[in-house]
């Protein structure tokens, strides 16, 4: 796997931004380390209310050692509130709570970055004696450059933009014809169908006629065809509530888990409003799969909208708040891999622009595992 190397406090920005998908607004973003090796990547609204740090601290904790490896980290507050000279910098409770919980596990601090709206600097730099160097400066790091060869974009937020619709009325009746059409099937029979149906189009490298869409849709709207198609995208042998609660002994196919976001996005957009819940609701829970908690909770939102009543969005979006994270993101061996590439981290890259040994650190361990953003 090739590796690149993180030097300067605008890469670890770069890093951020590039591997959670958007630049964080008010939030904590910690990246586990071992040694020089990045492991687990959290992010998680800051605390809104005085009196939460300690609570707050611990589940933060909780989900940081789930990378059994990480032995120090780095952190990163996104925070529009301005720092006051003489004060402490915003959100230092919730920090030293933190600093104090980790440390029970064996965890310290390395170092970390207060991130306002302009610039950023060290987190526990004075105001107005250390360098605050531009926000803007990340797009010019080596990572970011990198990053944006390779693809890689960093929206303003984590808000999710659907596809726009139309034709409900046609697309509506498309889908009720097919429905029917299952209605009079045996339940096994039917079942079959929809697996043959979902198999084909996952093992297809083109979207489907609009026709086949609108059989996926319909059979969506069954809840024990639904919950079948929902356990066949991993393309796992295991029991199907294993693999729903993404608890399995296997690896998840990760490009496969893809590939089916796309396609029920693009089945969306061959639905009425009145068949999308079961649609939005699988595509929220494939985010949750891959650690996106923030976006698995907004496509839930988006699919009660549309059906208020629904069931298993209500339920996983319960789930989700929570603070219950899928199975397969507690274990760097079948967890959602956001980067194609190793990125080691130089020891002095928060304190000073670079040392000579950057370019010799290598990671020992794997690239970026986790990724919670809750």
């Amino acid at each position: 796997m090739e590796k690149l190397t993180i030097k300067t406090p605008p890469d670890v920005l770069s890093f951020i931004g590039h591997t959670l998908g958007f630049w964080p607004k008010e939030s904590l973003v910690c990246i586990t380390l071992n040694e020089n090796s990045i492991g687990a990547t959290l992010r998680i609204d800051l605390p809104r209310l005085p009196g939460q740090e300690l609570p707050y601290a611990r589940t933060v904790a909780h989900y940081l050692t789930s990378d059994t490896t990480a032995t120090s980290l780095l952190f990163a507050v996104y925070t529009s509130e301005p720092c006051q000279p003489g004060q402490p910098k915003p959100h230092a409770a919730t920090i030293a709570a933190l600093t104090g919980v980790l440390s029970e596990q064996g965890i310290t601090i390395r170092d970390g970055l207060f991130v306002g709206d302009d610039t950023f600097s060290p987190y526990d730099g004075e105001p107005g004696h250390e360098l605050a160097l531009p926000v803007s400066s990340t797009q010019t790091s080596a990572i970011n450059a990198e990053f944006i060869y390779r693809g890689s974009t960093v929206q303003p937020t984590n808000r999710i933009t659907l596809p726009t619709t139309n034709e409900s009325a046609i697309k509506a009746a498309a889908v009720e014809r097919h429905m029917d059409t299952i209605q009079a099937l045996p339940t096994t029979t039917a079942t079959s169908r929809a697996r043959e149906l979902w198999a084909g189009m996952l093992d297809s490298v083109s979207f489907p006629s609009d026709d086949d869409c609108h059989a996926l849709v319909a059979n969506l709207q069954f809840p024990a065809i639904r919950d079948r198609l929902i356990a066949d995208i991993p393309g796992l042998d295991e029991p199907m509530k294993r693999i729903l609660f993404a608890q399995t002994e296997g690896a998840p196919k990760w490009s496969r888990i893809e590939w089916a976001q796309q396609l029920l996005l693009h089945a969306y957009t061959r639905t009425s409003p009145q068949h999308q819940a079961p649609v939005l609701t699988t595509i929220g829970y494939i985010n949750w799969w891959e650690g996106r908690g923030s976006k698995a909770h907004q496509f839930l939102q988006l699919a009660l909208d549309t059906d208020p009543t629904y069931r298993l969005a209500r339920l996983s979006d319960q789930m989700i708040a929570s603070g219950l994270v899928a199975g397969w993101n507690m274990n760097k061996n079948t967890a959602y891999k956001a980067l194609p590439f190793e990125i080691p981290v130089c020891q002095a890259v928060v304190r000073q622009v670079c040392c000579r040994r950057c370019l010799t650190h290598r990671a020992r361990k794997g690239p970026s595992w986790i990724l919670l953003s809750l």
